[in-house]
């Protein structure tokens, strides 16, 4: 069996939240889609994290949830899903499409009849639509034909814009760990590895201190490549008196985190410096900028102001923040046209990108919004590190 660090208690909570906003919203049922590198709508229900296939979770206006999943993953849904009830479907197969002949397994038209005493949903909401795939969408038709499709993700995302007081554990440990593996990388980096290899640093101690996996792929990028606001590692060496961005994620029970840095193995140049210091002030800035009551655009429009000032407006590519918690990065965003109000126990990244040709930095760790300000969830940044 998969040993849970969540209580059962807090998705029984979510399962009657869900399902009371598909009544409100006027939906018959509503059907999540994850797959494995975009997971949160299906493990924030269930606690299942798919494997080369995908997975659903249904949850109809009456009734019971249901996780769905493809037809090889039966056995390890049965240990790891909080929802009892588990549908195989072949949609859901992994992307080899393996046919699984004499495969007992079910299907749309089966599930609606089941779940709506062989009637058929007139209202089908639609969560992780950006994601959702055509194999799973035809079926839905082919087995509601007359139904009306409707883009529903603010049920879920309303909700996971919130946290519980377990889902605070959750980070707070989940950022614990980012520390201790940024340190160790600190330690130990040295100008003749290669990006590589202070990412296998990173993920040994990563995993070593309870990880279960990275919260997103591990940024280790220097010199031209430290420029790339995304961008993988490679075999580059990382050398000296260059900027190195390092972002080191940990995801601990579904919840991830990130801590970035700008690193130096010696001294920076001068205009290297200049945007490194800038950064620096303006992610101090944002933190003091947020707190709860606080329209989200307010902050965005300081921050591009307070950049206009120091100088580096055009090196500034988005907003300050962004949402955290299942994913690194979630919604909501902050930008120029966010009118949302900041709430206790919304969850940010407070990261700051700032990028030229030559070079790029990024400043990140997560903060929690609190009525007199944040609570910051890593203590590691405090200054410009050159080692």
């Amino acid at each position: 069996m998969i040993s849970h660090l969540l209580p059962d208690s807090e998705f029984e909570k979510r399962w009657q939240k869900t399902q009371q906003l598909v009544r409100e919203k006027g939906l018959d049922v509503l059907i999540m889609h994850s797959n494995e590198a975009d997971f949160a709508n299906v493990r924030y229900l269930s606690d299942y994290w798919p494997i080369f296939e995908t997975a659903g979770v249904i949850v109809p206006a009456q009734g019971e949830p249901a996780l769905i999943i493809g037809p090889e993953s039966e056995t390890y849904a049965a240990d790891r899903s909080r929802l009892k009830k588990v549908y195989k479907v072949v949609a859901y197969r992994e992307s080899a499409e393996p046919e699984y002949p004499g495969v007992q397994v079910d299907t749309f038209t089966s599930i609606f009849s089941e779940m709506f005493g062989g009637k058929k949903p007139k209202k089908i909401g639609l969560a992780g639509y950006q994601i959702f795939p055509i194999p799973v969408l035809d079926e839905i038709k082919a087995a509601a034909p007359d139904a009306e499709i409707i883009k529903s993700d603010e049920i879920i995302f309303d909700q996971r814009k919130i946290k519980s007081p377990a889902e605070m554990g959750m980070l707070r440990e989940s950022f614990a760990i980012c520390e201790k593996a940024l340190n160790v990388a600190l330690n130990q980096i040295k100008p003749d590895m290669t990006e590589l290899q202070l990412v296998g640093i990173i993920q040994k101690e990563l995993y070593g201190q309870g990880a279960e996996y990275e919260g997103h792929p591990t940024y280790v990028l220097a010199g031209k490549n430290s420029n790339h606001a995304i961008g993988r590692p490679g075999y580059e060496k990382l050398g000296s008196n260059r900027l190195i961005q390092l972002n080191v994620g940990a995801r601990f029970g579904g919840y991830s985190s990130s801590v970035g840095c700008p690193v130096c193995i010696g001294k920076m140049e001068p205009e290297a410096r200049r945007l490194v210091e800038a950064g620096l002030e303006l992610h101090f800035k944002t933190r003091e900028w947020m707190k709860t009551g606080v329209v989200a655009k307010e902050v965005v429009e300081k921050f591009f102001d307070h950049a206009e000032k120091l100088g580096v407006r055009e090196n500034a590519l988005y907003g300050p923040c962004h949402g955290l918690g299942m994913m690194e990065v979630e919604q909501p965003w902050m930008e120029s046209h966010s009118n949302y109000v900041l709430e206790d126990n919304m969850t940010f990244q407070v990261d700051t990108f700032l990028y030229n040709p030559q070079f790029g930095l990024r400043w990140e760790t997560g903060v929690a919004v609190r009525p007199g300000g944040v609570e910051v969830f890593s203590d590691v940044i405090k200054k410009i590190i050159e080692l």
